[in-house]
């Protein structure tokens, strides 16, 4: 697969890889984000930022928009539904110097969707097309747009907005195969995202139901996709960027990479917080092997460094081994 290249002149840049981290709210941060890209993620998305919250510039957000120039290409992703406001944010976004804007047309979360924002938004084509092409006038950096299928089995309008947002001059769009209704439940329309390629000049990535490595070529080869979202599934399995299954990882390298991500996420956050933080991703990493509840629950409730260190160094690596199925994802 060639390189997908966004932008022109002074403003132009190529993703790194065809395998990209998808905008995971809640766990997009930056060291997660500087470890999937070690194992091969081609670009860094700053994921859901409300168009209020960037325009309000809270403390809160501080850490949410940070990013370092090891980064790049990094892209900012919007998510609203008021225009004016939107159009303000991706300004201010401009201005930190990301490298594209994204546009949330997919979220399904019903506080989201429900106020016409995220996927919302699909049930209004027509807002889409202003709302994008002003973006695209406006702004000196390229905007993307990342999108569901529709609202629901009976608006499954995702032809005419790819259209729509083609037409705006958005230049590459992430295809979510499912609808609004559906959030991560059933299987993912990869046909849906098949159709979207064949009308489409821009690229295309390809999201839904990658779980395991061998999902992968499956997803590039059933729709000609330019390039592969992976999300829920990098969160026990960053190595799906190295095309590798958990059941392939020795135990050795799950405990160094979770000092490691702890190191990034010590450094960013400070150590209190910082370890606190990660232990989400602890139990995305620990979750596979059923570890008993008094192994746990110390790790996932200590507040010093230095113990949590002592715990994970009474693992032994030869016991971290799984003995069913590579993949895994989180429900």
């Amino acid at each position: 697969m060639s390189a997908i290249t966004l932008g022109s002149g002074a403003q132009q840049f190529s993703l790194r890889s065809e395998l990209i981290l998808a905008p995971l709210d809640g766990y997009g941060d930056m060291p997660f984000r500087l470890l999937c890209q070690e194992f091969g993620s081609g670009a860094n998305y700053i994921p859901f930022i409300g168009a209020e919250e960037l325009l309000a510039t809270s403390p809160r957000l501080h850490k949410r928009i940070d990013f370092s120039k090891e980064e790049r290409p990094v892209i900012l992703q919007l998510v609203g539904n008021h225009k004016y406001r939107i159009l303000q944010a991706a300004h201010r976004a401009e201005d930190m110097n990301v490298d594209a804007i994204d546009l949330n047309l997919g979220c399904s979360a019903k506080g989201v969707s429900s106020r016409g924002a995220g996927s919302g938004l699909l049930r209004d084509p027509r807002k889409i097309e202003l709302l994008s092409k002003q973006l695209v006038e406006e702004l000196t950096i390229p905007v993307t747009a990342k999108i569901r299928l529709g609202w629901d089995a009976s608006e499954m309008n995702y032809l005419t907005v790819a259209r729509i947002l083609e037409n705006a001059g958005v230049q590459m769009i992430a295809v979510h195969g499912r609808t609004r209704m559906q959030g991560y439940k059933g299987d993912a329309n990869w046909d849906a995202i098949a159709e979207i390629k064949q009308q489409a000049s821009v690229p295309i990535i390809g999201n839904g139901d990658i779980k395991a490595a061998d999902d992968i070529p499956r997803l590039i080869a059933h729709t000609g996709c330019d390039a592969v979202m992976i999300g829920r599934a990098a969160v026990n399995n960053p190595w799906i960027f190295q095309r590798r299954d958990r059941i392939d990882i020795p135990g050795q390298e799950v405990l160094d990479t979770i000092h490691h991500h702890l190191d990034l996420m010590c450094t960013f956050y400070g150590e209190t917080r910082g370890l606190t933080l990660f232990r989400k991703y602890l139990t995305g990493y620990l979750e596979p092997y059923a570890l008993p509840r008094t192994s746990m629950l110390p790790m996932l409730t200590c507040t010093a460094r230095s113990t949590f260190n002592s715990l994970l160094a009474s693992l032994d690596p030869a016991s971290l081994t799984l003995p069913s199925a590579p993949g895994f994802s989180l429900s």
